[in-house]
């Protein structure tokens, strides 16, 4: 007797299946091959540009250098100095959370006109970036500008040289930053505010616990995720400033006391060296990376979840 074969046949596909099959890879396919030319394709490019001197006319791979671009950026004085007035705009994220939480909590109530209000506060993030640049930008002017012609009302003084000075330019970016990104605050803490149950407020006041308890014993840490979010994207974002900057101080400000790391990637490409602008722009990614990395591996310790 001959042996029987127990390889399990592999079972044929039907012809309907094979279509509907047929089907979701063509669904499937457009993000796809989006992504490869619009992402993919772009990274690598630009890694390996990173590693020439490539200025956009001669031959990429003939002025291959290796590292050196990244060696070099760690000696450039002058990027550590922009990487320093970003990290320093971001002064603005916390500021931004305070402030955006004790709105949404005078908005979280039964009030007339309280979504005009809302959509109020909402307006700066809908709005162009650039046009509010300018207009910021007139608000800020040393000579007529209205926050000096209001010092000057108050104090009979002229106000501080908001764009000319480099503390002062930096602490107009602060509040320009702080401004635009407030209705975003005031929306999501609002939506977290909202899904407090509130059964925890009235077993605490029952308690006796006062309005300070209730906001650091139950307000601040139920909406803790919404701060996690904001923190997030605000870090993401704040590293990623360069419209605020090329608008109001096209040339970076008074010896370039407003550059951000962007902004000097910027003048790098519009200097035709693309190569170290692109070794800036992955320089840049590895460290948004790091520290996105580092608050998702630190977030069980502070956000906490309604059960």
């Amino acid at each position: 007797m001959g042996k029987r074969n127990n390889t399990p046949q592999k079972k044929r596909m039907s012809k309907a299946a094979f279509r509907e099959n047929c089907y979701g890879l063509a669904f499937v396919a457009p993000p796809f091959i989006g992504f490869l030319v619009f992402m993919a394709f772009p990274i690598v490019f630009a890694f390996v540009a990173s590693l020439t001197t490539w200025n956009g006319m001669n031959n990429m791979l003939e002025h291959f250098v290796g590292f050196n671009n990244y060696i070099k950026l760690f000696t450039d004085a002058k990027f550590w100095k922009v990487l320093g007035h970003t990290v320093t705009y971001m002064i603005g994220i916390p500021i931004g959370m305070f402030l955006g939480v004790f709105i949404a909590m005078g908005m979280n109530r039964k009030i007339k006109g309280i979504r005009i209000l809302r959509t109020m506060y909402y307006v700066p993030v809908i709005s162009s970036l650039v046009a509010v640049a300018i207009l910021w930008a007139f608000v800020f002017n040393y000579d007529n500008g209205l926050f000096n012609v209001i010092i000057k009302a108050i104090t009979g003084q002229k106000g501080p040289n908001w764009l000319g000075n480099p503390f002062w330019v930096k602490v107009s970016m602060i509040i320009f930053m702080t401004w635009k990104g407030l209705g975003t605050s005031i929306i999501l803490y609002l939506s977290g505010l909202q899904s407090i149950p509130r059964d925890y407020y009235e077993a605490a006041k029952i308690d006796g616990a006062s309005g300070w308890t209730l906001f650091k014993n139950i307000t601040w840490p139920l909406v803790s995720p919404v701060t996690f979010y904001l923190l997030i994207t605000g870090m993401i974002g704040g590293f990623q400033v360069f419209v605020e900057v090329l608008v109001m101080l096209p040339k970076g400000g008074l010896n370039y006391s407003a550059a951000t790391v962007v902004f000097y990637l910027y003048d790098k490409f519009a200097a035709n060296k693309y190569g170290y602008a692109s070794a800036m722009a992955f320089l840049l990614a590895i460290f948004i990376f790091i520290i996105t990395f580092i608050n998702f591996k630190g977030q069980d310790k502070w956000v906490k979840t309604i059960d």
